[in-house]
């Protein structure tokens, strides 16, 4: 019978045919993710910029149109998680994880600030990659699975982008007049949209970090391999919570936050460099691509909740 495979050069850690699809499109369903949780957030930042005078120059950068990074965004994000490899996603989602918890409590009952969200755009791809990857394995139809899937993830993304398109054209006008339903209820409850985000966030991290883990444990031979991979693995995670404790959430903007993906990418690369494989360090380096990509496209809103 036909075979992929066979018609394709043999490379060590790369999974053709199939294998390669279904990569592609756990990729796709979380570069789409990741749009939305920016679109929506524009919109967020764009209401509230509307809504105060003094914050007029903040509504203009956010209505400036990038065409290029928009068109962009999604194939490049699907491209870097699809490289990435799941075994490098589950690194940077339970990473993320952690970090996300230290911010939360230190910030108490203030709740996460918009940065944190905007920070976790590559992150959250990663995340729904994992998930999509423990919950399909071994199904009889995880292909067709996942172009739903992607399918359905498609259409919230273009909803997403279609709904800051309309809000950053038109919401001034349709909120003073009271035309349009949509650009209402975000004058009324539009202050709402961090919250929705971060219950959405916490569901897909409460799925992805159970997963995180049982593909990396999936790789073990045995106890003794296991305690080699995630000794090292936890003291170069508590050290990054605690670098980031340092550069306190609230204030990174700007170049710091690409030091800080330098930071944790690099700690990363020289953990894998003792207990991981050539393909991990190539993943690593994948996703150092990926976050500076998503902190290029997201580099206006950072400034803004920086001002803020």
């Amino acid at each position: 019978m036909f075979s992929l495979s066979s018609w394709l050069p043999a490379l060590p850690g790369v999974a053709w045919g199939w294998a390669l699809l279904d990569g592609l499109l756990q990729g796709l369903v979380g570069a789409c993710a990741a749009s939305v949780l920016c679109n929506l957030l524009k919109v967020h930042l764009y209401v509230q910029c509307a809504n105060d005078p003094e914050r007029q120059a903040d509504k203009e950068a956010l209505r400036a149109q990038r065409w290029l990074l928009d068109a962009l965004h999604v194939p490049l994000l699907t491209a870097a998680l699809a490289a990435a490899g799941s075994r490098v996603a589950a690194l940077v989602a339970l990473e993320f994880s952690l970090r996300a918890a230290s911010a939360l409590l230190s910030h108490g009952k203030g709740g996460p600030t918009s940065q944190l969200y905007l920070l976790c755009q590559y992150s959250l791809g990663c995340g729904i990659r994992c998930g999509l990857g423990f919950l399909l394995d071994g199904a009889p139809h995880a292909t067709c699975n996942l172009l739903l899937a992607a399918g359905l993830a498609g259409l919230l993304a273009v909803g997403a982008r279609r709904l800051a398109h309309h809000v950053c054209t038109l919401y001034e006008l349709h909120s003073r007049a009271r035309y349009c339903g949509v650009c209402i209820a975000l004058l009324a409850s539009g202050h709402s949209v961090p919250r929705l985000l971060q219950r959405a966030l916490a569901v897909a991290f409460a799925v992805a970090d159970p997963a995180a883990v049982a593909l990396l444990n999936g790789d073990f031979l045995g106890p003794a391999e296991a305690a080699r991979f995630w000794t090292p693995l936890t003291i170069c995670y508590a050290l990054l919570v605690v670098y980031m404790q340092g550069e306190r959430w609230g204030g990174v903007g700007g170049q710091s936050a690409y030091q800080t993906v330098l930071v944790r990418m690099g700690s990363l690369f020289i953990l894998l460099l003792t207990v991981g494989r050539w393909t991990d360090i190539l993943g690593v380096l994948v996703s150092l691509v990926g976050e500076f990509w998503c902190l290029l496209r997201a580099g206006i809103m950072l400034d803004i909740c920086r001002h803020q």
